[in-house]
């Protein structure tokens, strides 16, 4: 240090010494700014840890939906059980040889095709079930049954010509082979004297023999 300099120092004012003390705190507050942006950095990447943690549900609210999308699945399985066992029943009652629907379509053909029936009724012949007070026809009226272990089927309905009308009586016997054949099947006219036309009977290969006619009701 030389004597000028050391001579010149006493000479500052105070009011310079505060000057430069002002502008030193200046410098220093500058240089210090960076520090609260690591802060800041630092809070904006906690900030997504935090939103991630808050997605996470609880255990009880995860069961619950398990349970409903297992209960929803049950009933869509449930569903199609239902609609897979309605066309099984629905194919079955018409295209199986044993159905009731099966057997009235073979009877109905096989009076409509004989020519002692097409002479009594007149053709063309047509047939019907049961015909309600209000003339409704509704479903042909038959039953099934055992006898002696084997199943047999009784039909009743109706054929109409353009002149007379009758009623078909008709049973049906299962073969060893599952399918029915028949026992007898009768066309007995509406009007008098009431003439029954015998279109098959084999009542005589079993014991039974000069059975009536049965009725269903």
């Amino acid at each position: 240090m030389t004597l000028a300099t050391a001579l010149l120092r006493p000479s500052i004012s105070w009011r310079s010494r505060g000057a430069v003390w002002l502008m030193l705190q200046s410098h220093a507050r500058g240089y210090a700014t960076p520090a609260p942006k690591q802060s800041e950095s630092s809070l904006s990447t906690a900030k997504p840890r935090a939103e991630i943690s808050a997605d996470v549900k609880p255990i009880g609210e995860r069961i619950k939906e398990n349970t409903k999308t297992a209960s929803y699945t049950g009933v869509i399985v449930l569903g199609i059980g239902v609609t897979g066992f309605l066309f099984y029943t629905v194919f079955r009652e018409l295209f199986s040889s044993s159905s009731a629907n099966s057997v009235y379509s073979a009877a109905l053909e096989k009076c409509i095709n004989d020519p002692r029936v097409q002479d009594a009724l007149g053709a063309p012949i047509k047939g019907y079930g049961e015909e309600t007070s209000r003339r409704r026809r509704r479903h042909v009226a038959h039953s099934v049954y055992q006898k002696d272990g084997v199943n047999h089927m009784r039909m009743q309905f109706y054929i109409q010509g353009i002149r007379n009308k009758a009623t078909v009586h008709l049973e049906m016997k299962e073969n060893s082979a599952g399918s029915y054949d028949y026992r007898y099947i009768f066309v007995q006219l509406d009007h008098y004297p009431k003439t029954t036309i015998i279109l098959e009977d084999n009542r005589g290969q079993d014991p039974q023999k000069n059975a009536p006619l049965p009725s269903l009701y």
